[in-house]
């Protein structure tokens, strides 16, 4: 694990200090990472500042070629990574190789489109006047701050990293400082890979360090996800320099379950909406809307499930559920269990700590029924593995209730009846809308939110054009006076 920055393609001492990295499962230091001072990060931005002068004229095919490598690396390291991955974030062992297969194929995928860019990225315009041509031409935006959370650590980098990369940006990365480990160990495959020194550069720290690269004049773009005080305070920062700005952000999403969805099915996909990755997914359906007539069945149903996932040592077969990724988390969680008491909630399952775990961030599959539109628990995005249900009557009382969030990030509906189904998609107010599903993501597909839940989309080809300018170029193709001065 290493112990330094990656900055200009080497590795370099932090002169911000070390900062601990917790093993959520044991609660002991798994490593001291390095801390990044203001000073680290003005010397990483104009690494990457210079390194912008050349990359910015490489085309997509030979930007590709990085991209592949590091694809092809990331897979070749499945196991290890994914097991740091786990040590440093509490997530089970399976979900984090899943989660290094999504790493590979993101970087693959944006591969593909710099290559495609070649061959888009000049394009004609039609004028109406025949002594003038012009075209628009895709440039990248320049060097981009970013800034990823500790849920998804890997994966939220590659999400970030390589749209910019096949853009034609550079980059100068900070990771949580809960879960810096594998955005570290990147740095090492970009020096396999032999990526051009500055072109990426990872800077580890707090938030002394993100808030200096934030702030930094010599970033073109911010991009970042998490907290939505967090992504305000980023926005804000961004203002000072007029500077472009992606923010993915928090979700409070609904799932509706309707009286003809299929019940297997729907317990599946409530469970897996809120309980995969401990309920620390941005998108993450932790409201459940159900109509009131299988109620008490789909109820009945879910706690006994709830109360059979196995919890534990997330590097243990068959653990479905791992530790809250740190203490502060833990305690965060608790609070909304004590807050749950005082509102009078009724608790359908779980809401403490599982009492064969005294050591750890381990909280319960929790789930609460009945619970007012007025509860914070209702209005507040947990980030854990807590669940909030009401019921509904009508089609219209659940889209109202649905809707009714700052957050419009994520939703799900359920339903055997596919046309009422794409109606309620089509009314949700959320970025990103499931049927008969819930947390399916691939990276051809848009992500963002409305409302509160960001700015921008990325993934898809939405994701590189959040790296890209359009220039538009035109041409006075005659040999005559214009005829404004000269007759």
């Amino acid at each position: 694990m290493q112990t330094k920055l990656f900055i200009a393609g080497a590795w370099v001492e932090a002169t911000g200090g070390t900062l601990d990295v917790v093993n959520p499962t044991t609660e002991a230091v798994l490593h001291q990472a390095p801390a990044a001072s203001a000073a680290d990060i003005d010397v990483a931005v104009q690494a990457a500042r210079m390194a912008f002068k050349t990359w910015k004229r490489t085309t997509g095919t030979q930007r590709a070629v990085y991209l592949r490598a590091i694809a092809k690396s990331v897979q070749s390291k499945k196991e290890s990574l994914a097991r740091l991955e786990t040590l440093q974030n509490g997530k089970p062992l399976p979900e984090a190789l899943w989660d290094m297969d999504d790493v590979a194929a993101c970087f693959e995928y944006y591969a593909d489109l710099a290559e495609q860019l070649d061959t888009r990225q000049e394009t004609s315009i039609a004028l109406p006047h025949p002594d003038f041509s012009s075209l628009a031409r895709l440039e990248p935006v320049g060097v981009v701050g970013q800034i990823i959370p500790w849920n998804y650590p890997l994966l939220m980098l590659a999400w970030k990293v390589a749209p910019a990369l096949a853009a034609g940006c550079t980059s100068v990365l900070k990771p949580s400082e809960l879960t810096p480990l594998t955005a570290l160990e990147l740095g090492s495959i970009a020096l396999e890979v032999e990526l051009p020194a500055g072109v990426l550069n990872i800077v580890t720290g707090g938030r002394e360090a993100g808030a200096a690269l934030a702030n930094h004049a010599g970033i073109d773009k911010l991009a970042f996800t998490g907290s939505v005080a967090t992504g305000r305070s980023v926005m804000q920062a961004a203002t000072a320099g007029i500077k472009n700005v992606t923010l993915e952000l928090g979700g409070k999403s609904p799932i509706l379950v309707f009286d003809d969805a299929d019940l297997e099915q729907a317990i599946e996909w409530i469970m897996f909406g809120i309980f995969w990755n401990k309920g620390e997914v941005c998108s993450a359906t932790s409201r459940l809307l159900v109509q009131s007539g299988i109620a008490p069945t789909l109820f009945a149903r879910l706690k006994l499930e709830c109360e059979k996932i196995s919890i534990g040592d997330p590097l243990e077969e068959g653990v479905l559920l791992g530790p809250l990724v740190s203490k502060g988390q833990f305690n965060k969680v608790q609070n909304y269990f004590e807050i749950a008491q005082t509102e009078g909630l009724t608790l359908l399952t779980g809401g403490k700590r599982p009492a064969h775990l005294a050591t750890g961030f381990f909280l319960e599959p929790t789930v609460y029924t009945n619970v007012p539109s007025t509860s914070r628990l209702w209005t507040e995005e947990i980030f854990g593995p807590v669940l909030v249900a009401q019921t509904f009557d009508t089609a219209i009382q659940a889209l109202e209730l649905a809707n009714n969030s700052n957050f419009g990030l994520g939703a799900a509906v359920l339903s055997t009846n596919l046309k009422r189904a794409e109606h309620i998609a089509r009314e949700l107010e959320a970025g990103i809308v499931w049927i008969n599903c819930s947390q399916p993501t691939f990276c051809q597909a848009p992500w963002g939110g409305f409302k509160q839940s960001g700015i921008g989309r990325e993934l898809g080809h939405w994701g590189l054009e959040n790296y890209l300018e359009t220039k538009q170029i035109t041409t006075y193709n005659s040999n005559k006076p214009w005829g404004w001065y000269i007759k």
